[in-house]
This record gives structure tokens, sequence and C-alpha cells, in this order.
């Protein structure tokens, strides 16, 4: 795929929409995909048939399965995705088979603050409109079907407080007892908006329902979502919507969706949902983009089925994982790897200037408006500040015994002496290597070095470990997260968190793993700690069960599961002309 560049560099949409795109079907082709397993969506999308992921110990694998995390990052991103396309770009480039695996992205960040999410520059997805918007509906799957349990659950707290037990005995029903304050399912839409986290439903006659309290999450952090990511097959999709623990009875105890035998209808409206997404990326690679869980706040990792089939048929997979190692990657290792049952080779932690320079001290970054000359001059005491936030990341990648290559994602305004600063400070934090990747201006031509030291660093011996073992309690398990992720003293738990890690620890739960739900802005709770800070301690003000997905979840500090828009949101920028062109996606 030939790929005119200009200088200066366009922005993403026009790149984008100049491109020529190849047919899907022929990009599965030369993926060796068989035909009968693409389902077109139009000629440059399709679904991928899930069956060819298999289970784990069956499915072929021959590729080298690359992570790749960052450092924390500043409000407007590091470029992780754009670096993910860039290495799968630059690995085409030094003759290697390579494929993406990534999140498709949820609308509520794409009309608020991020924009698009399909890379940038000459890195992307394409075609990078369908990628931000709708795809092939699977977010909207996902909010049907979490959206149809939450009403089968207040159907039925209205109907037994009408009814007597004979009733439902008639029609082969037993009755559940519901508490109408025991409810743990909120309804979901993918959009951002803070005036629906807290709701008050039942409002008006009788028969509108019981009136109780309730919420809207965003529909990314649905606990449909982090189960669509992670099951295997059809079958373990279905038991898994089964097990969700959607609220409790009168007496305390749990109450799952198939209690309200409504996870059959739900798995119905998941059927096509479950089969992955293939794209394709500008230089002409394929591109697996399938299912889209909040990093912050579930375990932000692409789907176990699409990597399962990527192995099968490239020399490389490059999945990215939301957010910092201390977010998604360590979710990656210690969740998703749990359930794929696959086993990284590599983690490229990619870092920037901009992101260094304000964990160093530097001013605030604030979408929307101009960086500060902080971080458009060279300012080498200020960088050098910031190296404790790198260095506490490759500590990190290094305790699950993965060896890791620092991708130093170049800006227009860094200057050599900076980013000889970051190669120094990441080869004595124990990098296999560090390396300038100019992929956003140049492509897979500015990746191909960063490929060579990824292939290098992979064919090594991988000593994967994983944190800790699934029969620690909860707490010991948070707590081994706070402190040797983190850096945290200890945690302090609010009384309604120890109360329920004790209540789910005497209902069998207590071998779930993790999914720590904090900011990203830092490696503690608190977006205002920047670099590596000490002397803290972890607060975990709720816990919540995710039973389907298989996790539990301690809620941190400030972390919302509904994020609002910005004074100025991104949506702003966002049109479409009389021939239907989109424009305004960044």
């Amino acid at each position: 795929m030939a790929i005119e560049r200009k200088n200066p560099v366009p922005s993403d949409i026009e790149i984008a929409q100049s491109a020529e795109l190849e047919r899907i079907s022929d990009i599965a082709s030369g993926l060796g995909i068989p035909a009968g397993a693409v389902e077109e969506y139009g000629p440059y999308k399709a679904k991928i048939d899930w069956r060819l992921g298999g289970a784990s110990e069956k499915a072929p694998r021959k590729a080298k399965y690359i992570n790749v995390t960052a450092i924390s990052p500043t409000p407007l991103g590091e470029g992780k995705t754009t670096t993910t396309v860039g290495l799968v770009q630059g690995f085409g480039k030094i003759g290697k088979n390579a494929v993406a695996a990534l999140r498709q992205p949820s609308m509520g960040p794409t009309f608020g603050i991020k924009g698009g999410a399909a890379g940038g520059g000459y890195s992307q997805i394409i075609p990078m409109e369908d990628f931000n918007l709708h795809l092939t509906g699977d977010i909207h799957a996902v909010s049907a079907a979490h959206n149809l349990c939450a009403a089968a659950v207040d159907a039925r707290i209205y109907h037994e407080s009408r009814w007597s037990d004979g009733y439902f005995e008639k029609m082969g029903l037993s009755k559940l007892n519901p508490d109408p304050h025991g409810v743990a399912i909120g309804r979901v839409v993918d959009m951002n908006d803070r005036v629906l986290r807290h709701v008050v439903t039942g409002m008006g006659s009788r028969a509108d329902g019981p009136l109780r309290q309730s919420h809207f999450d965003i529909s990314v952090a649905s606990e449909v979502m982090a189960i669509l990511a992670l099951a295997s097959d059809m079958a373990d999709l279905r038991s898994r919507l089964g097990r969700m623990v959607v609220a409790y009875d009168t007496k305390g105890n749990p109450l799952t969706a198939e209690d309200f035998k409504v996870a059959g209808a739900m798995a119905a409206l998941l059927k096509d949902a479950l089969k992955p997404n293939l794209l394709q990326t500008l230089e002409g690679q394929g591109a697996f983009v399938h299912t889209g869980p909040f990093a912050n706040i579930a375990h932000g990792n692409s789907s176990v089925i699409a990597d399962r089939i990527a192995v099968g048929y490239a020399d490389y997979v490059v999945t990215e994982s939301g957010f910092g190692s201390d977010m998604g990657m360590e979710k990656f290792f210690d969740i998703k790897c749990r359930s794929s049952g696959l086993v990284p080779d590599a983690v490229v932690l990619v870092a920037t200037v901009r992101a260094l320079k304000a964990h160093g001290g530097g001013p605030a970054v604030t979408p929307g408006k101009p960086l500060p000359a902080a971080y458009t001059e060279e300012n080498l005491e200020l960088l050098g500040n910031g190296m404790a936030n790198l260095t506490a990341h490759l500590g990190i990648v290094r305790r699950f015994g993965i060896p890791a290559v620092v991708a130093i994602n170049s800006f227009p305004t860094d200057t050599q002496a900076e980013w000889d600063l970051i190669r120094d400070a990441a080869l004595k934090a124990g990098a296999s290597d560090a390396v300038v990747s100019r992929h956003w201006a140049l492509g897979g031509e500015g990746a191909a070095d960063l490929a060579e030291a990824v292939e290098k660093a992979a064919a090594g011996k991988s000593e994967f470990k994983f944190l800790y073992p699934l029969e620690n309690t909860l707490t010991e398990k948070i707590e081994k997260i706070a402190g040797e992720v983190y850096g945290a003293d200890g945690v302090d738990f609010t009384a309604a968190a120890a109360e329920t890690l004790e209540r789910l620890e005497s209902q069998g739960y207590g071998k779930l793993p993790i999914c720590m739900a904090k900011t990203q802005y830092s490696l503690s709770h608190d977006p205002a700690l920047k670099g590596a800070p000490r002397g803290w301690r972890l607060p975990v003000r709720e816990v919540r069960l995710a039973a389907g997905a298989g996790f539990v979840y301690p809620i941190c500090g400030d972390i919302s599961t509904m994020p609002g828009l910005p004074s100025k949101p991104a949506f702003m920028n966002i049109d479409v002309d009389a021939e239907g062109r989109i424009s305004g996606l960044f």
C-alpha cells in the first residue's frame, strides 16, 4: 500500500481519508485466514469466526506475543496506540508478518477529551471513522445485553411485590425475593454524561415500579464488556453471563443473571459481538479490533479470542493494554493472561519527553489548551526530575519477569539531548533497549529500529510470573498490588470495603483476581502525586464483585464509572458534509 507522506504532517483524518485501502478479504487472505471464517461488513472491515481461536492448548501458536504499555500519561495520552500500530508497521519494514490487537474505543472519550483513538499520523488503523464510530455495533450489543439484564431485575422486583407465591408456581417460577435496595446493576450508555451518575427510577405511578436510587455507568465499564473480552468461546460467554451477580435477596444472598433467567437472551444479543473485527493499518497489515473495557475501571485489554486467533496467523502479535504498566499491563498479566493461557515475550514501554517533564514538576497539561513552554523547549533538569516515573514502570515490568524495550515516542519539539537522557535512564533501570521511534511522522520506516529492538528482546527466554497466587486472600492480593506495583506503604479500607471483602470471602469469591479501579495519571490513587511517590497509603473506599468476568474490583480514591464531558468537548470539532464525509476526528 503506497502512502504519500507530507511535511508538515496533515491531520489524522486527512491522512486516513487519503489512503488507498485494500479489500479486507485480501488482508485476511494474506494472513492465511480461511475465507469461510471471514464475514465482510462492506469492503474494508470484517468479523472473524471466533472458533479459529480455540482453547489455548489447542490453538496453533507461531507468533511472538508483545504487550505495549506506557509510563503514567498526561491527559493528552502518550501515543500508545500510535506506537502499537507503528511497531506493527515497523515489523513489516524488516520483513516480518505482524498484526495488531486493539480495543475498540468508547464513544465517550472520542466525543469527550481524546477525539479519535485509531492511532495518529502515519501509524493508524483504517478506516478510522469506522474504528471510532460504531464499527460493527459491538458496544451497542453490550449496552443492550446489560440493559436487558437491568430491566429483568426491576421487572422481577415489581411483579414479586404484586403476586403471591402460587402465581409464580403456576408459571414454573419460584420467588427470588430480590431486595429493591440490593440491586447491584444499573444501566449503561456509551457516552460521557455526569448527570446520570446518580438517578432515581420508578417515579410516577405504582405501575412504574418501586421508587429507588440507581445509576448509569459508561458502557465500556459494564461487566458484560469485561466478560466479552475474557470469554474463550460461546459456551464460556454464556456461562460467565449466567454467573453475574446482579442483585441480592432480602437475606443478603447473591442473585445471578441465571436466577433471573435472562442470561440466555443476553448471550443471544452478543452472538455476533463475540466475533473479533478485522481492519488494517495504513501500510496494509491486519488489525484485530475487539472489545473495549476501560483500563482505569475494568481490565483495559482487548479480547482473549482475538489474541488467540492472531497468534496463529502472524510472526508477531502486538497488543496494547490501557494506560500505564500499573493499570492495563498489570491487569493484562494477572487477569487476561490467566484466561487466555498466552504468555508474553516482551513489553514495549512508551515514554515521551512531555510526560516525563510533567512528572518532574512541570506545569499542568490541559486538553484544549496550548502546551506551556516547558514542554516545547529543552529542559534537561525538568526531564531528569521525572525519570523516577520511568524507572518505577520499568521496575513493574521486571517484577513480572518480562524483558522491556522503551519506545521514546518522538515529538517535533524534542531534542537529541532529551532523548539521550531518557535512553541512559532506561538502560540503567534495566531496559533491554531504548529506541527513539518516529512512526507518527514516517510510519513503519520510522519504527523499523524499534521493531529490531523488540525482535531481539522477544528472542530471549521469558521468565514470566504472576504477581500473586489466586490462593491469597482478597485483602492480601490488594495489598500486594498496592505495595509492589504502586509503591504504597499500605492500604486503608473503609468499613464498608472491609465488610464487603469479608462477605465475598465467605461466599466463595476469595480466589478471584483483583482488578483495581484508580486514576491513570499517577502510580498512586491521587492524580496530583507525580513521579514515583513515596510515603502514602492507598485508600479503598468500595469493593465490587464481577463474578461473571471473574474478578473483584476495589475502587480507590476519587474514581468514577461514568465520566463527564469537559467544558469544550471533542464533539464540537466533528461534522459531516453533504457527501457524508466526516471531519474533525483527531
